[in-house]
């Protein structure tokens, strides 16, 4: 039976398989095993196969906040995160030595000496000179940025410090800071949140009032924290799935929750299927089904996305399974299946996307070549201009 279905995947596609079978929507609790991710008369029964460079333009305003490449790519900018706090917006980034791969080539990243920069906006268009956020790491370490996290209407900005070079193995832990000053703002460190933990992205409520974020440890094996409600730095960790999985190398998962209470986490997979993987909670992310492949095209990339609050979810990311070129922005209705996609920006190496809402636009941080930190702003009522046609099958 395996084979067989197998067979028909290899052979019709996902979404040919889905009809020929009956395959349901997918459910956290009655049917978790659904790939159904992305569906449309537009989506072809192979989604790798949709023209991404074709699809619906999505009108957006344009900022660069920093830019290393006149540095020849011996710099590095990514890890790019947004938050609106005190009315303005923060962005922060990892800031550090890159290593030259030749010409028109990514450089490599997370080594000694990399730092966390910020800077400061009123409108996440024009932003203040860039300062360091982190100070210089110890030597032989580096900072990765983390995000920024309100709790109890405090800013805390997150950040890991690693043993370079990359954050695998010994030396990892999960870091915060609080503002010492706010004019001009300066930072001092708050103490550890987690050892040996690299987040994904910061903190959210779950209907249970605590707080969760993603860990991953040294060792790469994803984890879902719980708690932060009597301390920064009080949290349970619950496992999810090893990295040496045959069937998938979960890398900087995503979570948000749904419309029943229930909690999806969305999963990049580093074995390069060129699709996200999805596992479900219903149990306030004490336990996770098994991660399953969906037929939601992806570049094995970061991705970021948001609930509305008119409870329709964005996801910003690259889908292109070949390429991280461009980004796009996908819509649901349930946050289980997206049938409008996209295009926000392209035309290059384009990545590490981070999504928020804030008043009447979402604001999208995202890299060029792991050299830039920019910023999109997109009107919220522009997303009904989505109108995808039918592709090509």
């Amino acid at each position: 039976m395996h084979s067989f279905i197998r067979h028909l995947v290899s052979t019709l596609g996902l979404a040919a398989l889905m009809a020929a079978t009956g395959a349901a929507r997918p459910d956290a609790r009655t049917n978790p095993g659904s790939p159904l991710m992305l569906a449309g008369d537009w989506v072809p029964a192979d989604s790798h196969a949709i023209d991404f460079d074709a699809l619906p333009r999505i009108p957006s305003q344009h900022a660069v906040v920093s830019d290393v490449r006149a540095a020849g790519g011996h710099r590095v900018n990514q890890h790019n995160y947004l938050v609106h706090h005190d009315g303005r917006f923060w962005a922060m980034w990892s800031d550090g030595p890159g290593e030259s791969r030749g010409p028109g080539r990514v450089p490599g990243h997370d080594r000694a000496d990399q730092h966390v920069s910020f800077a400061t906006s009123p409108d996440g268009l024009t932003w203040s000179p860039i300062e360091n956020l982190t100070g210089r790491p110890d030597a032989g370490y580096g900072w990765i940025a983390r995000g920024f996290w309100v709790r109890d209407g405090q800013l805390l900005a997150l950040a890991s410090r690693y043993k370079a070079p990359g954050y695998h193995g010994e030396g990892l832990s999960l870091q915060a800071f609080e503002l010492a000053a706010r004019q001009p703002p300066r930072w001092r460190h708050a103490g550890m949140v987690f050892d040996d933990a690299i987040n994904n992205f910061p903190p959210k409520r779950i209907p249970s009032g605590e707080w969760m974020m993603s860990r991953r440890d040294g060792n790469q094996a994803v984890h879902y924290l719980v708690g932060g409600v009597k301390g920064f730095d009080q949290w349970t960790s619950y496992p999810v799935i090893g990295y040496a999985d045959s069937a998938l190398k979960a890398e900087e998962p995503y979570w948000w929750v749904l419309p029943d209470g229930n909690i999806a986490s969305l999963f990049r997979d580093n074995a390069n299927s060129g699709f996200l993987f999805r596992a479900f909670s219903t149990d306030h992310g004490r336990t996770w089904t098994r991660p399953v492949r969906t037929n939601f095209p992806d570049a094995k990339s970061k991705f970021s996305g948001v609930r509305l609050r008119d409870g329709r979810y964005v996801l910003v990311s690259n889908p292109h399974p070949k390429r991280r070129d461009p980004l796009a922005l996908a819509v649901s209705d349930d946050g289980l299946v997206f049938t409008k996609m996209g295009y926000l920006v392209g035309g290059r190496h384009v990545d590490y996307p981070h999504v928020i809402e804030q008043g009447d636009s979402l604001y999208v941080a995202f890299a060029t070549a792991k050299q830039t930190m920019e910023v999109l702003k997109v009107k919220v009522a522009d997303l009904a201009k989505i109108e995808n046609g039918k592709v090509a099958r």
